[in-house]
């Protein structure tokens, strides 16, 4: 597997959303590797997203949205889960793509079909916050053999709050995989 470059979140952010699709999130902690496909993903687009965190602006928890591409903005929502996003575009833009399901691979337990389940049975959480994605112990890579994959687009999932960019057609999966959160 090759290790995705910087330049690969370097880029629009729906484009990185879309081509994500079919990569794998690769985390390797307490000595075991694990690994999932990513099989549905969402785009949100910077501080004028009114469903992005960076919405609000610069803070403490949307720092590293703001900052370098290639690396995971943790976070912990509803007091019960954590949710991971790769920072995309250039420094300063705080936009990034949500994982939202993956396909397990290699040592990855438990349901994967929600964001909070990914981290869950993918071992990631705070402590992974402003990580860099071109790391050793936690990123993600193109499979030694790409397949063609049909993308299907939705609007983002628990974001009615959002108002006109609810409705945008920001989520996108894998068709006919049976991982995907939601059909």
């Amino acid at each position: 597997m090759q290790k995705l470059a910087r330049s690969f979140y370097d880029r629009d952010t729906i484009l990185v959303a879309r081509e994500l699709l079919g990569k794998y999130l690769v985390h390797v902690s307490g000595g075991v590797e694990r690994i999932g496909r990513i099989v549905e993903v969402e785009a949100y687009l910077g501080p004028h997203d009114l469903a992005a965190h960076s919405c609000k602006g610069l803070t403490a928890r949307t720092k590293v949205m703001f900052g370098p591409p290639g690396h995971a903005y943790v976070y912990f929502i509803h007091g019960m889960c954590h949710c991971m996003t790769g920072v995309t575009e250039r420094e300063g833009h705080a936009s990034a793509v949500l994982i939202r399901a993956i396909e397990p691979i290699k040592k990855v337990e438990g349901r994967t079909q929600a964001p909070g389940l990914v981290c869950r049975a993918m071992h990631i959480d705070r402590r992974l916050n402003a990580h860099d994605l071109l790391s050793d112990d936690f990123y993600i890579s193109a499979p030694i053999k790409a397949a063609h994959v049909a993308i299907v687009k939705r609007p983002r999932v628990g974001v009615d709050y959002a108002l006109h960019w609810a409705k945008r057609h920001l989520r996108f999966y894998i068709k006919g995989n049976p991982f995907i959160s939601r059909r």
